[in-house]
């Protein structure tokens, strides 16, 4: 969440890499379009973060927390700045930023962004659980399996579900760094339920419980109990610059279009990515995805793992009752309809 204090002279900002547009913000802040705004930042090298203001600014000070010292400062509309060190792959880092223009109005600036991961291993979506139960051992939230295809760091990824009846809004799940090895399973579950739901970053994967929690790969855990994930729902990864590790697209009926505009969206922009195209070659339609319309909290949608992953549904199935395999090699069974 985002806040805005507006000030006589100075402006200072609550805010994480995330901003609307320089329009939209001279809107939230009452000004115009030629008021001083903070836009945006981003870490484009390991060692270089980049902050984007409205309008050309010098830098008064800057810091950043956990401590990281400063080699220089380029000032200008964009702000680029040269670390004296390397943060951690992905760590969560607070910059304040005091910045000033030329008719000496000032900004102060709060924000948050993840430093730069150059290592983020290939991944595949594995298997996706669509559906809640509570069972007698307790409560089974859905679920989404990755499974690693190379060595790497987990930090400043994220899993991003577009399915929710709320239309056009993300729900988005951010790793901290976190080291992978080739063949490691990750299980993220949608929902939290209990105090022993942990966030497993560190060397004890047993360490989480909860019903479909796995002693042999690492969980996690997204805040809340709502319902993240549909039947119909588009799944996908992304790195730092917007694009598409993997994905997976779900549909309960083969229509031959989208009921939903925001479906429409995800289509088309997982097209652009140049992931999930029909077989035509435009953008998918419900009836060219993974049709998941039998699934049911222990009949999961898994992917074949004997087969490459080629962004259709053809290496994709349901799996007979009880065939759920969270952490672990997918069930070779396949439900018949």
């Amino acid at each position: 969440m985002k806040n805005y204090f507006l000030l006589v002279g100075a402006c200072f900002i609550l805010s994480s890499c995330s901003t609307p547009d320089a329009a939209n913000a001279a809107q939230l802040l009452g000004g115009s379009s030629q008021a001083l705004l903070y836009l945006n930042c981003r870490a484009v090298s390991q060692d270089e973060v980049e902050f984007e203001f409205s309008q050309p600014v010098t830098v008064k000070h800057i810091s950043f927390q956990p401590e990281l010292s400063v080699d220089s400062v380029e000032n200008g509309k964009t702000v680029r700045v040269k670390l004296g060190e390397k943060p951690e792959s992905g760590k969560l880092i607070t910059t304040e930023i005091l910045a000033e223009d030329e008719k000496r109005n000032t900004i102060n600036v709060l924000v948050s962004f993840r430093s730069r991961n150059d290592r983020m291993p290939d991944l595949v979506i594995n298997e996706i659980c669509t559906e809640y139960a509570n069972a007698a051992a307790g409560r089974k939230p859905e679920f989404i399996e990755l499974k690693m295809r190379s060595d790497g760091n987990l930090g400043a990824m994220r899993v991003v579900i577009r399915g929710n009846t709320a239309a056009s809004r993300l729900t988005t799940f951010e790793f901290s760094p976190v080291e992978v090895k080739k063949g490691d399973y990750i299980v993220l579950h949608l929902r939290t339920y209990d105090e022993n739901n942990k966030d497993e970053y560190g060397d004890n994967l047993a360490e989480s419980g909860g019903v479909n929690a796995s002693p042999n790969a690492r969980d996690f855990w997204i805040p809340g109990t709502a319902k993240l994930i549909h039947k119909t729902s588009f799944v996908y990864v992304l790195d730092q610059d917007d694009e598409v590790i993997d994905a997976v697209i779900l549909s309960e009926k083969p229509d031959s279009w989208w009921t939903k505009d925001y479906f429409a969206e995800a289509a088309e922009f997982l097209f652009n990515k140049g992931v999930w195209i029909s077989p035509e070659g435009g953008i998918c339609r419900p009836e060219d995805v993974v049709i998941s319309s039998g699934t049911t909290n222990t009949r999961t949608i898994c992917r074949d793992e004997t087969m490459e992953e080629t962004g259709t549904p053809q290496a994709w199935y349901i799996t007979v009752t009880s065939g759920a395999t969270p952490g672990r090699l997918n069930n070779p069974n396949r439900y018949q309809n």
